[in-house]
């Protein structure tokens, strides 16, 4: 076997340990083309300020959330987003809200990296920091943040993909972590697809487990940094989400991939290639709904001024554009926002309204007898 794309390292007390960028690349050339034709739409698309930040807003609420869920925290992404708005970490009150605020901290640090310029080796210190940044203030009987392991663990359980024991003692991981920094810096990994490296340096991190607790976490923060150094917006932070959503997915893909006998990662490095896809068309279909709907908002002006609108039929297309909302014929007078409009309006009168509407193509029927905007009127 070519011993470029298979590193074997012999360890005191947990035998041989392999660290591979084997893989199909013909399994995967679909999916490369289909990720970098996405992200080449993506990065030709408009982004306003206020979009960018929202998108930013969103991306690492979703991302915080979906980290810490997969390992067991139980806070909604609403919570979450409770939490990540207060200021004081004082005000939290159990050990989930702690967890989040670390994660705030972690996610924090690895934009600013990237702030002060391209950020692409990894190296031991960082890794160390962001474990203690994910872990630091949460109970835990083993773990000390920022710190090797010294214990037996076992990863995993029988349904997903069975149980494997990383390597066993510190003087083994310590070995380890000088391999995988040395090796995923290396020519070979940096010349390789950006997301392959970061799929690469998400799977041998995590099966190395050099710490006792946030194994996981730190591993994802990983993967997101080499990916946030080639320009890819908030798509690296956007991968959790993807993995939250399909956990035995992901857990098969680490496993097949782990326990593969010619040591092939083809499985994790497709699980995370499609991950990477599904952040891609997120970020396409949020960007190209807000350019709909600031185009719709213009559109909807023009006709005002050109008097094809009442002023009436404006404030109900102005409310719609920022509810989303569908709506019935009685729901006019009945819902207290839309009641607003049509209170001293005929049910006549209304009825005109949605039939002027319908025609202009802005509102489209949504069932029976209910109604919402069109956001595909402009095409």
């Amino acid at each position: 076997m070519d011993n470029i794309l298979v590193k074997k390292v012999m360890t005191f007390k947990s035998g041989q340990f392999v660290f591979s960028r084997l893989y199909d690349r013909q399994t995967l050339d679909r999916l490369f083309l289909e990720a970098r034709v996405l992200k080449e739409t993506v990065a030709d698309l408009p982004v306003l300020p206020w979009l960018a930040s929202k998108l930013e807003e969103e991306a690492i609420r979703r991302s915080i959330h979906s980290t810490a869920a997969l390992e067991g925290n139980p806070l909604s992404e609403e919570q979450v987003g409770d939490v990540l708005s207060e200021d004081d970490q004082q005000k939290t009150a159990s050990q989930s809200e702690v967890e989040i605020h670390n994660l705030k901290l972690a996610y924090h640090v690895c934009k600013s990296l990237l702030i002060k310029g391209p950020y692409r080796l990894l190296d031991e210190d960082l890794i160390s920091d962001f474990h203690k940044f994910i872990t630091i203030n949460i109970e835990h009987p083993h773990n000390r943040p920022g710190s090797y392991r010294d214990h037996l663990v076992k990863v995993g359980d029988k349904e997903h993909g069975g149980v494997y024991t990383p390597p066993k003692i510190r003087a083994d991981i310590e070995t380890l972590m000088k391999e995988f920094i040395a090796w995923i810096n290396g020519e070979e990994l940096l010349a390789e697809e950006p997301v392959v490296r970061a799929a690469l340096a998400h799977f041998h991190l995590a099966k190395i487990h050099p710490f006792s607790d946030g194994n996981g976490r730190t591993a994802r923060l990983v993967e997101a940094l080499c990916l946030q150094a080639h320009g890819l917006g908030h798509v690296p932070a956007m991968l959790s989400n993807y993995y939250y959503r399909h956990p035995d997915d992901y857990y098969w893909a680490f496993s097949r991939s782990e326990r593969n006998p010619e040591h092939d990662v083809t499985p994790f490095i497709q699980f995370v290639l499609r991950a990477f896809i599904a952040a891609l068309y997120d970020i396409k279909d949020r960007m190209t709904s807000a350019i709909r709907q600031f185009a719709l908002r213009e559109h909807v002006a023009r006709l005002r001024q050109a008097k094809e609108l009442t002023q009436r039929q404006l404030s109900l297309l102005t409310l719609l554009l920022d509810s989303g909302q569908d709506f019935s014929l009685p729901d006019l007078f009945r819902d207290p926002k839309l009641a607003i409009i049509y209170r001293d309006v005929s049910e006549r009168t209304a009825r005109r309204d949605l039939e002027r509407l319908l025609r202009l193509r802005l509102l489209k029927e949504q069932g029976p007898a209910r109604y919402r905007l069109d956001d595909k009127a402009l095409g």
